[in-house]
């Protein structure tokens, strides 16, 4: 995925930016750890991290992601993805799991923003009355994924709480959205608080340059399109559709195939006693 980046602001990183990892070719990279769970313990640190894809790893870059000992890697991004944008790997040895976040969708691939775009401009001339130009699509892809992404997450814990699997990676394209509510649910799930999942969710915009606003990249199709930054809105509008349907982030997985015994074995082993 080809993007154009921007600078960050003058007034400075945003908090948290400390948590971002320099890994040269893997863009958005940070740990998932280090939060305090509502039952007194804390997401370990070193066991999860989240990123955009590993399709511009240099070698150099895998010099450095080396020292993070993965075991695994969880690539949510769709087939047609993983064709244009391959991961590389530059000798690192950790088992690669395909688990897309999305089923591909009508007129396009199963990246978020592109799906976004498309069904937006659809829904646009379909009912140009009811078009609203400040509607980007995204609002609908988010309650979208609360509706179809639970098998996915599911499958990605259980690829987590593997024996041997840990430290693990899990990334999609760029790390913000599927990444975004896929590491949001395992974090609720184990009672870190909302404002610490909204905090480290929002902290892609730092980890993609997207602080000053949209930046563009081409897409699997060849067409040059925006790349948007996150809004906490719109994770707050998938917890919320999680939450009213199925109680809890832990109902969601449960309704969804996740056992008891594999839920306390995700806690298990991310959360650590303080």
């Amino acid at each position: 995925m080809e993007t154009t980046q921007h600078q960050q602001p003058a007034g400075g990183p945003p908090p948290g930016a400390d948590r971002l990892i320099d890994v040269p070719g893997v863009r958005n990279l940070r740990d998932a750890g280090g939060f305090a769970t509502a039952d007194g313990g804390r997401i370990g640190l070193g066991l999860l991290y989240r990123s955009a894809s590993l399709c511009e790893l240099s070698p150099d870059g895998a010099k450095l992601l080396a020292a993070l000992g993965l075991r695994t890697v969880v690539d949510l991004r769709s087939a047609e993805e993983l064709v244009h944008w391959p991961n590389q790997r530059h000798g690192l040895d950790f088992e690669l799991v395909s688990l897309p976040t999305l089923p591909p969708l009508e007129g396009s691939s199963a990246d978020p923003e592109t799906a976004a775009d498309v069904s937006e401009r659809h829904r646009q001339e379909a009912d140009p009355q009811e078009a609203d130009p400040q509607d980007d699509g995204m609002t609908g892809m988010y309650a979208y994924m609360a509706e179809t992404a639970g098998p996915p997450i599911v499958a990605c814990i259980r690829q987590l709480i593997a024996p041997g699997a840990l430290p693990a990676l899990v990334h999609c394209a760029v790390g913000k959205d599927r990444t975004g509510v896929t590491i949001a649910v395992v974090l609720s799930a184990l009672g870190v608080a909302d404002a610490d999942i909204t905090a480290d969710f929002a902290l892609s915009n730092a980890g993609l340059g997207l602080l000053d606003g949209p930046v563009h990249y081409v897409d699997e199709h060849g067409v040059q399109r925006p790349s948007r930054p996150v809004r906490t809105e719109l994770l707050a509008l998938f917890l919320r559709k999680v939450h009213s349907r199925y109680g809890t982030t832990a109902g969601f997985l449960r309704y969804h195939g996740l056992t008891e015994g594999e839920l306390a074995r995700l806690r298990r082993l991310l959360v650590e006693k303080v």
